[in-house]
């Protein structure tokens, strides 16, 4: 009895000393590590940005397609090929593997424009709000404290490949297609590929590793995963509600 007294004693304490002070508290984060995560965001925005235009490019002239897929492939490939010292390279690799992911999307953006704009407003807002709440998560919490459950995002990844792969042989439908989409969105957003890798992002650093550009990377891929997941949810629900407004006038 008395461990359990001093079990809830020491919980109620801890809740006493927690203040809006313990928000702002960035002690097991070093400068340095500080001033990489700040480094690492700002790559990342700007390959947004680089995205954003490639998305743009393929709305004016229908550029994106496999031939972009596999540019960024190349794009990713090449960076990671280059050694951290070249640093101007490596940066511009990155802006280009943005510019041909954006490109990529391009239809699936196109779509949205004209099936209703305010979806893809209310998707890139929707990610950015999730993306930025899974990040502070991780640089709040102890360290290595969500490295953990890479394994379980990674076992359910892998179920959800064998089940898109048995279902294009034995025949799928619209129920298991809604199904894999929501899940795969739970493991990359909600259950935290953006917290591990965050997490793993400053791990990396306070061992000395401050690649920027190949750590912007991750969380770039991480971004786009999430936004496209949510964008395709969004759709379907819309394309759902049009449906049902046709029968409704019919």
């Amino acid at each position: 009895m008395d461990s359990f007294a001093s079990f809830f004693d020491s919980q109620s304490a801890s809740r006493n000393r927690w203040t809006y002070d313990s928000l702002k508290n960035f002690r097991q984060i070093s400068p340095v590590v500080q001033a990489h995560l700040k480094q690492v965001y700002l790559t990342l925005c700007c390959t947004l940005v680089a995205s954003a235009a490639g998305a743009y490019l393929h709305i004016l002239w229908n550029i994106g397609g496999l031939l972009t897929t596999f540019a960024c492939l190349g794009c990713m490939a090449w960076l990671l090929s280059v050694p951290p010292y070249e640093e101007q390279k490596r940066v511009a690799l990155l802006m280009a593997a943005g510019l041909f992911e954006g490109a990529s999307i391009g239809p699936l953006i196109d779509l949205a424009i004209k099936i209703d704009p305010s979806v893809l407003i209310t998707a890139f807002v929707g990610t950015s709000v999730a993306f930025g709440c899974f990040s502070a998560a991780a640089m709040l919490a102890r360290r290595r404290e969500y490295l953990y459950i890479g394994g379980l995002l990674s076992s359910g990844l892998s179920i959800l490949l064998w089940l898109q792969f048995a279902s294009s042989i034995f025949g799928g439908s619209a129920a298991i297609f809604k199904f894999e989409v929501r899940v795969v969105l739970w493991a990359f957003g909600v259950c935290g590929y953006v917290v591990v890798d965050t997490q793993d992002i400053i791990e990396k650093a306070h061992l000395g590793d401050l690649d920027y550009v190949k750590h912007a990377l991750n969380l770039f891929t991480d971004f786009v995963a999430v936004f496209v997941r949510i964008l395709v949810i969004m759709l379907k629900n819309s394309a759902e509600r049009e449906e049902r407004k046709k029968k409704r006038r019919n």
